[in-house]
């Protein structure tokens, strides 16, 4: 059972085949599938699901926080299962591939007290931007 799986049965939500789907296609390390994506390797496991409950599941699981929505420069919105560790993303500006990354240190940290302008900051994203070992050698 993946980790999404466990924190959405802790949850109580209700799992229909569909949103049991959904969430297994997102199971899984440096997981940034677009909705079409996941629409696609959902109808391997469950044919009749359509595109609309795939979009409609992917909008609850943003909803609830167990499911990040990540866009990066234009492309198409991509989920990220992995919620619940903080961590950046090292994007491909090529093909647009996305991974986790876990700097050391505080990202916060980088920023001075004069810089912050009164701003009581909630939140740092940080996104690293270069080409992938596929990309970078062609």
């Amino acid at each position: 059972m993946s980790d999404l799986l466990e924190r959405l049965r802790d949850r109580g939500w209700r799992l229909t085949a569909q949103r049991r789907v959904v969430a297994q296609v997102l199971d899984g390390d440096h997981v940034h599938y677009t909705a079409d994506e996941i629409h696609a390797l959902a109808v391997n496991l469950l044919p009749e699901i359509s595109r609309a409950t795939v979009y409609n599941t992917l909008g609850e699981l943003v909803s609830l926080g167990e499911v990040l929505e990540v866009s990066t420069d234009g492309r198409a919105k991509r989920y990220d299962p992995n919620a619940r560790h903080a961590h950046q993303h090292l994007v491909c500006d090529a093909c647009g591939t996305i991974r986790d990354v876990h700097p050391a240190g505080d990202p916060l940290g980088s920023l001075p007290a004069t810089e912050r302008y009164g701003f009581t900051i909630s939140g740092v994203e940080v996104t690293y931007r270069g080409l992938c070992p596929d990309c970078g050698t062609a």
